[in-house]
């Protein structure tokens, strides 16, 4: 799975970028060898990559590496290069498909924790009325087995004008004296969240670290999900052109190994390690890890400046106990689609993921009706810092505040910060605002602009100041007025 998804959303990645309006570059990408093992494992993974159908590989020798990559370590013996290989933003791309979903429709609703899914098993009768009897305790008291009927009379319809008793198992639904085969009915599912309940016919579960928990709701307890944690050293842009492609060292069972790779925005960015953990929580940094992947970065390019290191952070990949991308109709719950273990290289492989499931979805029976008015194109998005001096002279006449710079390391200004708020599914924190524009994300990480983009917040949703979070929840900004 993970190979051919990844290899069709590379494909993908382009036409995706272009209609979003985000950076994607092709940098190419480099496998890095540094002994006679690692060359026979480089070796082994080209010709995977054949088989596979992988485009622009190539075996260099240790000369045409340093022709391409300058700074590399001289103990470097070859690489593994592939010319597809790109390098994009993981939330710019995340947050403007769904700025984009929501201008054509979709409700997104956010901080609603899942805390329970309710299953009932529905089907018309021959006059066309619609049988449901809810099943409550279903994926707590697995109450169907199969030498226990359970019979009741809270069955309705959608105009809630028919009720009957309806007898149950496990393997059938009985009306009378017509049994219904389950195989061919319908589920409706009630999703009980911290922001009301929910109905649906059909659920996708793509909830990363959590999707095994909201499986085992619908009674799926087929795969469990634990996290893996990796550290990354977020450098300055001054520090960014040291590499041309993305770095990667010959992968192991725990992955590819300490990167180095430059970011779209032109930062320098170095990781992860990777350490499996039981805390699905643990966000939290340590000397060690962040040693562990400086010295492995080091490894590959000697000449990386630690004084230019500007932040660190931690990320968790959700590893699958299957081994691959979980992405099915689950066995159990019919109408339930899993799309979990979405780890490494999930990030490329998401469009190609999103076909797939669309087609998972229209084989349980889901009905596609084309939106006719369907835009894929986001509205673009205007960066003071990217505009030439013509253009800016234009739109300093619509809007003096792209004048007003409120971020002075990523010459972001009051007007960008004002459309991230106002834009469909707009900033609510300053996270929020962070990753739609880089206010806060330069040298002295929000030192300078972190007021004025709370003061912004705040005037923009009418909150007071001391409501502003950092990434909503309790993460408070402010801990009260002195007076």
């Amino acid at each position: 799975n993970k190979a051919r998804f990844n290899i069709r959303g590379n494909r993908m990645m382009d036409k995706v970028a272009r209609e979003l309006d985000i950076p994607f570059k092709r940098k190419g990408s480099m496998v890095l060898a540094f002994n006679k093992d690692d060359m026979e494992k480089l070796n082994a993974l080209y010709e995977k990559g054949l088989r596979n159908g992988v485009e622009g590989m190539d075996i260099l020798t240790a000369s045409e590496v340093r022709k391409k990559e300058p700074n590399i370590s001289e103990k470097v013996t070859g690489a593994l290069y592939a010319s597809s290989a790109g390098i994009i933003c993981p939330y710019e791309l995340t947050i403007s498909a769904a700025e984009n979903a929501v201008e054509n429709g979709v409700d997104l609703i956010l901080e609603c924790e899942v805390s329970d899914i309710k299953r009932s098993y529905i089907k018309s009768d021959d006059e066309g009325k619609l049988l449901c009897r809810e099943n409550d305790n279903d994926s707590k008291d697995n109450i169907h087995s199969k030498n226990r009927n359970h019979t009741g009379n809270s069955n309705y319809t959608e105009n809630n004008n028919h009720a009957e008793s309806v007898n149950y198992c496990r393997n059938s639904i009985c009306s009378g004296n017509n049994k219904l085969s389950l195989t061919d009915s319908s589920m409706l599912y009630k999703i009980v969240t911290s922001q009301g309940e929910f109905k649906a016919r059909y659920v996708v579960n793509c909830a990363g670290l959590y999707a095994d928990t909201v499986a085992a709701m619908v009674g799926d307890t087929s795969f469990t999900i634990n996290p893996r944690k990796g550290e990354y050293i977020l450098f300055d842009k001054r520090q960014g052109k040291i590499v041309n492609s993305i770095i990667f060292q010959t992968p192991t069972r725990m992955g590819k190994g300490i990167l180095v790779t430059q970011t779209v925005d032109g930062n320098l960015l170095i990781g992860p390690n990777a350490v499996d953990i039981d805390d699905k929580t643990d966000i939290s940094t340590s000397n060690e890890g962040l040693k562990q992947v400086m010295q492995g970065a080091l490894k590959s390019v000697p000449d990386i400046d630690r004084r230019n290191i500007i932040t660190s952070f931690t990320g968790l990949r959700a590893v699958p106990s299957t081994g691959d991308f979980i992405i099915k109709e689950s066995g159990v719950s019919k109408g339930f689609i899993n799309v979990a273990g979405i780890e490494s290289p999930g990030l490329t492989a998401a469009p190609a993921i999103a076909e797939y499931v669309e087609d998972i979805l229209r084989k349980a029976g889901l009905v596609f009706i084309p939106k006719n008015d369907y835009n894929p194109v986001r509205r673009p998005v205007k960066r003071f810092r990217d505009m030439k001096e013509d253009e800016l002279a234009d739109l300093l006449k619509k809007n003096p505040l792209y004048g007003r710079i409120v971020c002075r390391c990523e010459k972001v200004s009051a007007a960008e910060i004002i459309d991230s708020i106002r834009r469909p599914a707009g900033a609510r924190n300053l996270d929020g605002v962070k990753r739609r524009t880089r206010a806060g994300m330069g040298r002295c990480q929000g030192g300078f602009c972190t007021p004025r983009v709370m003061e912004i917040l705040s005037k923009e949703l009418n909150i007071p100041i001391d409501e502003i979070t950092k990434s909503g929840g309790d993460s408070w900004m402010l801990a009260g007025r002195t007076k």
